[in-house]
Parts: structure tokens; sequence; C-alpha cells
């Protein structure tokens, strides 16, 4: 019998990769969809045929309760939220709802319908938010500054609370940034590769940012979606770090895009002080170590290839719109 996976928010970047890599894994995939008048599959359509989608909300337990009695999964990774930082100040009561509470009821329905089940929770570096060390590992006390960051670490806690609770197989990857030509448009790094190719096709001159000295640690989803599946196997679970342990500021980010497409940078981004958080977060940076010595974890993309894997993708996207 081939194992069984729910994937909450299976539309998005990590959902997308993360079902990919579970097909190639013989895995029969069962994908969570909220009912919505604008329901975007352009990330999955490529594997659409090959997975099964069901209709469900983590803001309704009893819908949750209902697929996993349905479709009994083996493991279950929840990778819905609300999950941009910056929504998060205008939608701080739904970012909660989901974000937070969302894990609640998703744990609490596995526990009723499914006990056997092994949990994955998509937690955050922004949980670290203005962080007591650098670099930060499993024992760096949290100090979200974010409705996004306050939401992750509930649903990390209730996480821990569940697996100790009721011995569930719970485990939370404490992802670091991670980016693909996959991310939506709202986040910095996709915003500067789009724009970056509609600069290089005449159909812009700027680019409007933040705060330029921001500092991230980016990896790669696809490489990142591999941490959660390694954690899923192992006999015990837990929570893991996952990071390159290598930071790059956003004018790094930019420097490299533009470079990549020939242009210089210097003469197309400017600062607008809309884009600065109320908050800012401090370095973050992360220490993967165990990750890398108990899951055997590590990246296979660069921060360089990253960026212009990203440019080459929104130039082609761009110019296909063109056509």
């Amino acid at each position: 019998m081939p194992k069984r996976a729910l994937i909450t928010g299976i539309t998005g970047q990590d959902g997308s990769y993360l079902a990919e890599l579970l097909l190639e894994q013989g895995y029969e995939v069962v994908g969570m969809v909220r009912r919505s008048s604008t329901l975007n599959f352009e990330r999955i359509a490529h594997v659409q045929d090959a997975i099964t989608l069901v209709p469900g909300d983590l803001l309704d337990e009893v819908s949750l309760i209902g697929i996993l009695r349905e479709h009994r999964p083996d493991e279950v990774y929840n990778l819905a939220a609300q999950s941009f930082v910056q929504t998060s100040w205008g939608q701080p009561v739904l970012t909660g709802e989901t974000t937070a509470l969302g894990v609640t009821r998703l744990l609490d329905a596995i526990r009723i319908a499914c006990p056997e089940a092994r949990f994955y929770q998509a937690s955050s570096s922004e949980m670290f938010g203005k962080v007591h060390e650098v670099p930060q590992n499993e024992q760096t006390p949290f100090y979200p500054r974010s409705p996004y960051g306050v939401a992750k670490v509930y649903g990390h806690w209730i996480t821990v609370n569940y697996r100790e609770s009721y011995g569930l197989h719970a485990s939370s990857g404490m992802l670091f940034n991670h980016e693909s030509p996959r991310r939506g448009l709202e986040f910095v790094t996709r915003k500067v590769s789009h724009a970056v190719a509609r600069i290089a096709c005449g159909l812009q001159e700027k680019l409007l940012l933040g705060n330029l000295e921001s500092q991230r640690d980016w990896g790669f989803a696809g490489d990142y979606v591999r941490a959660m599946w390694l954690m899923l196997q192992r006999d015990e679970p837990g929570d893991l770090v996952v990071a390159t342990g290598q930071t790059h500021s956003v004018r790094e980010l930019c420097e490299i895009a533009f470079a990549h497409a020939g242009l210089d940078w210097a003469e197309h981004v400017a600062v607008d002080e809309r884009f600065l958080r109320p908050a800012e977060v401090d370095l973050l940076v992360g220490d993967a170590t165990r990750a890398r010595t108990e899951l055997g974890w590590g990246e296979t993309v660069g921060f360089p290839e990253l960026v212009a894997m990203m440019v080459d993708a929104d130039l082609a996207l761009v110019r296909s719109a063109g056509r």
C-alpha cells in the first residue's frame, strides 16, 4: 500500500514543491483547498491530475475531521496560513484565526479522527524576531515582531503541547526564508526578480523597496520541503531549524538580480517608506546543525543560483505575456 499524505496549502509555493516530492516517493497526495471564487491552481497545474483535491478550511474543524476520516492520511503537512508578514499588520485577527488557531483545529481533528498520523507544522524564523542570539537554533528564545510571528509562535507551541499531551507524532520545522520562481509577487525576492524582468523588457523604470539593509537567510524552497518530509520519517518527533546559515541583504539581492539581466541596480531601485515595517526584525540567520546531522539534510541551490533561477523564470514569464 502506498503511503498517503494530506497537504494543507497545497496551492502555495511549498505545497507545490512538496506535492512533487511526495509523488516522486510514490505517495498518494491529497491536497486541501478552501472554497473560493478565485482559486489559483497555477503552481500545481502540472501535477493536478496526479493528486486528489478536497475542500476544507482551517477555520472549520468539522471539515478537517471529515477529510481525515475519509482519506486516513499517514502524514499531514500543515502549510496553510496567512503567510505574508506585511499583511498580518492589516489583518491581525484573520492571521491569528488561520495561522495560530487553525493549527489547533487541525491537531484536534487529528487527535479525534486519526491520531496515528504523523503531523508536520510549518513554523517560521519570524518567531525569533528581535533575536536574542546570532545565529538562531532550536534553543533560541522567541521574540516575534509581527502578528504573523506571534501567530506562528502559538502554532509552534500548540504542536509541542499536542505531542506531549496526546502522544501525537507532531513535529515543527522552524524554516528560514525559502524562495523560488513560485514565490508570491508580494515577497521581496519575487518582487525584485519580477521587476528586473519588466525593466529588462522596457515595461517599467523603477523598483520601490523598503529597508535595503534588511538581511535574511534565503534558501531554495525545493530543498526545504525535503527537510519537511525527512522530519516525518524519523521514529521520534521533534522540532528543527532549517536554514542555510548565510545571510544576504536586500541590496545584495538587487545587485545580483539586476546584474544577471545586464542592468545596474542603482539606476532603478529607490526606497519608499511605505514598505518599511512598523517593527523591523533583527538579523535572522539559522543554525541548522541538527537538521544536517540528524536528517542528513543539506541545500543543493546556492543564493546566486537561486536569484538567477528566479530572474530567468520571470524573464520567460514577462516575455510570454508580451507575446
